[in-house]
């Protein structure tokens, strides 16, 4: 399919690793010109690397950018800095990692309030200091998207995750309000769900699963597997062309939608 790429750019956060590197990866194969941040420099500057030779893409069509997405005047500065290197933005991918694992009594306030900051204010503060951006790209006559990513916890909760949770469907309301207001600019926004897919941070959660209960980590890779309609954990690849599809001009009636890529994992009708 021609998703119709015209010289895109796109700002990724959190993406050294993971679904927000593999959504890079995916834009910059379609031709799209990439700004990929984290808050450790030496792996983004890695991570624009490894993309590059990857992709094959020019050397100036992915630039990193040292950034705390909890950091307001950080997260200023690098999309400001994307903009001006690309000449404007035409996407944006919000991202950051999970928060830690545990129940109700494990967590502290501040684990709360930085689980908070971590995925729901970061999202937000993305999205403030890239709309005047999106909105010029709009005005003129330009594709613009906004793609959130949370996880399936925000449709159906998962246990021991509180914190992501409850952070993640916070994400989901300030999508589908965003979603109404920007809809008559003919900006979308759209959120994803990914399921158990394998990542650095499902090594995590594996390992902390193991060091909490003492099973196996198989049998917990094996137990999220059997969970899903496909009996199988997906892959980042995989994630990266649904969110990539979002994103396009080709999906320019989707907005206000949380997809969820899970294999069948949630069991919801709607």
């Amino acid at each position: 399919m021609d998703l119709r790429w015209n010289n895109a750019t796109a700002f990724v956060a959190g993406a050294s690793s993971g679904l927000g590197r593999a959504i890079a990866r995916e834009l910059a194969l379609e031709g799209c010109r990439v700004a990929i941040c984290s808050r450790n420099s030496e792996r983004i500057e890695a991570a624009r690397r490894s993309l590059i030779e990857e992709t094959g893409c020019a050397s100036d069509a992915v630039m990193a950018l040292t950034c705390d997405v909890t950091n307001e005047a950080d997260v200023q500065a690098a999309v400001s800095a994307a903009s001006d290197r690309f000449g404007g933005l035409n996407l944006l991918v919000t991202n950051a990692g999970g928060p830690p694992t545990g129940q109700i009594d494990d967590l502290s306030m501040e684990d709360w309030r930085q689980a908070l900051e971590l995925n729901l204010v970061s999202t937000i503060s993305l999205t403030r200091n890239a709309l005047p951006h999106l909105r010029a790209s709009r005005q003129a006559g330009k594709h613009a998207s906004v793609l959130m990513i949370t996880s399936l916890s925000a449709k159906q909760p998962v246990p021991s995750l509180y914190l992501s949770n409850v952070a993640r469907a916070g994400v989901q309301g300030f999508a589908k309000s965003l979603s109404e207001e920007l809809g008559a600019e003919g900006i979308t926004v759209n959120t994803i769900l990914p399921g158990y897919t394998r990542t650095d941070r499902l090594q995590h959660l594996s390992a902390s699963l193991h060091e909490r209960t003492g099973m196996p980590i198989e049998e917990i890779e094996a137990g999220w597997a059997s969970s899903s309609a496909l009996k199988r954990i997906g892959t980042e690849d995989e994630f990266a062309a649904a969110a990539t599809f979002l994103l396009s001009p080709r999906a320019g009636f989707i907005t206000g939608v949380a997809l969820v890529v899970d294999g069948g994992a949630v069991k919801s009708l709607l």
